[in-house]
């Protein structure tokens, strides 16, 4: 039979297509497709070790695979996350005509158990952006990070990737480049848009920017130690920092992004409308937030009723 395997790691066939189909149609990210081409890779092995040609897949051969994944010791959220590349390509070739059928139609995703975002209190997050800072270039620009991080509920990414061109503070906005490269624009204010302004504007972002190693200055927002812009990895380590120096354990960007979302809710701010702040393609995303507040609803009920 032809090495379905091969094929796939030339580059050629419906995976590739349809991986082409992710990144050009779709707009995923190259993260994503990474995560795509390695389950997808692991799939077609698992058919070509069964001598099933991919076209030929039937749905016995993908719970088969499904099987495997669970037995393998996966986490339910990985077999999910594989299952759903498989039913996605399946899908695509039927629909482009590389197959006369879907056998992953009928196929049901395991339900994983709905985890709750961590989030910390209004009293943490206080406590977290009001303690002293260092004086210095970088202890300004962390400050200035972490207030934008909880401020305006943005990602990692997107806070690293944020360029100087995109900052707005007299309009009190931020153009932001979410997943998908989809850009939005999210509201700044109040202490986030001081501190940010103070950072660019008191001669901190100029200082880190003087360190830089090339004659071509860098466009972020955020700067490291030599002037180039911050990675992801740094601005974790700066969270956990900050975070511990205050007795917050574990502090992470995405901690400050959920907890903005459950004070802004817990504040009375619109669900549709932090959907877009916060960049979500789904609103059922964002939904979890309600969860989250109906969590503390109920610890607050059982911590202050008599009779609870």
């Amino acid at each position: 039979m032809q090495d379905e395997a091969s094929a796939f790691a030339g580059g050629c066939g419906p995976v590739a297509e349809y991986l082409d189909h992710l990144a050009v149609e779709r707009g995923l990210s190259s993260n994503s497709i990474e995560a795509y081409r390695r389950d997808l890779g692991t799939y077609v092995a698992f058919l070509d070790r069964r001598d099933v040609e991919l076209r030929d897949a039937t749905r016995a051969d993908i719970e088969a695979f499904a099987m495997a994944r669970r037995l393998g010791g996966y986490a339910v959220s990985s077999v999910e996350r594989s299952l759903s590349a498989v039913k996605g390509l399946h899908r695509f070739m039927l629909r482009e005509g590389f197959s006369s059928a879907n056998p992953a139609s009928a196929i049901k995703l395991p339900k994983k158990a709905e985890r709750l975002p961590d989030v910390i209190s209004i009293d943490a997050a206080a406590a977290l952006l009001d303690q002293p800072f260092p004086q210095t270039d970088a202890g300004e620009r962390d400050h200035a990070a972490l207030e934008v991080l909880y401020g305006c509920g943005l990602r990692a990414s997107e806070l690293v990737g944020l360029d100087i061109r995109n900052v707005h503070l007299d309009e009190g906005l931020l153009r932001v480049t979410g997943k998908g490269s989809k850009e939005r624009l999210v509201p700044i204010a109040g202490s986030a848009a001081k501190s940010l302004q103070h950072y660019i504007y008191s001669g901190a972002r100029d200082g880190l920017a003087a360190h830089a190693r090339t004659l071509d200055e860098c466009p972020a927002v955020f700067l490291n130690k030599n002037g180039g812009r911050l990675s992801r990895q740094s601005l974790h380590a700066t969270c956990e920092r900050y975070g511990r120096a205050v007795g917050i354990e574990g502090l992470h960007p995405h901690t400050l992004r959920h907890s903005f979302a459950t004070h802004m809710l817990a504040g009375g701010a619109d669900l549709r409308v932090l959907q877009e702040v916060l960049g979500h393609a789904d609103i059922s995303t964002t939904q979890i937030y309600t969860h989250v507040d109906r969590t503390q609803l109920t610890e607050v009920y059982l911590a202050a009723h008599p009779r609870a």
